[in-house]
């Protein structure tokens, strides 16, 4: 053997292993993500735990903490938008002022309480502030029950809000049980 085939077939082993390593490493990284979402099986759907925790940059090799602060920015980003839907139906309404009303108590809901209480969560979890994250708890997923609530007399309004309610329900869930499982 020549020595420029021994030195093409160590640089082809040593970038396999590099590449072996890389995809290993890659493979038990996601493990993070499934541990974490497996940890709240009870509380949250495992799989759409894994595929919105996943689409978020870094999850793969995040701990719990970080996932912990990437669900709380994946809820308050779902209630924000849920906010503004909530604020655009109202405006633009046809099912009559219950309807409009109801829709404006959804906004009101998102935009006052759950986000803004997720943001702070979201902060002080960042801080490992247990206490104080704790203590928002009750104000984080309530936009989404409230507004369900609210919505109750106009099935044509609940049906409109029905998918951003649902999912924002699922993420502040998944907030709220990563909280729970860190403290």
């Amino acid at each position: 053997m020549s020595r420029r085939t021994t030195a093409t077939l160590l640089a082809v082993g040593a970038a396999a292993l590099c590449f072996s390593s890389f995809y290993s490493g890659a493979a038990a990284a996601a493990d993070t993500v499934a541990d974490s979402c497996d940890a709240i099986r009870d509380f949250v759907d495992v799989a759409f735990c894994a595929s919105r925790l996943g689409s978020v940059p870094f999850a793969a090799s995040a701990d719990r903490h970080g996932h912990l602060l990437m669900a709380a920015d994946l809820a308050a980003a779902s209630g924000a938008s849920a906010r503004d839907a909530a604020a655009g139906m109202a405006r633009r309404d046809g099912d009559g002022e219950d309807a409009r009303d109801a829709l404006e108590a959804c906004g009101i809901l998102y935009g006052a309480a759950s986000v803004p209480a997720l943001r702070l969560m979201r902060g002080y979890a960042a801080a490992r502030a247990w206490g104080a994250a704790r203590a928002l708890l009750p104000l984080t997923g309530q936009a989404g029950i409230g507004c369900d609530a609210a919505l109750a007399g106009s099935a044509t309004a609940k049906a409109r809000m029905a998918a951003a309610n649902r999912e924002f329900d699922q993420l502040s869930t998944m907030a709220t049980a990563l909280l729970n499982k860190l403290t």
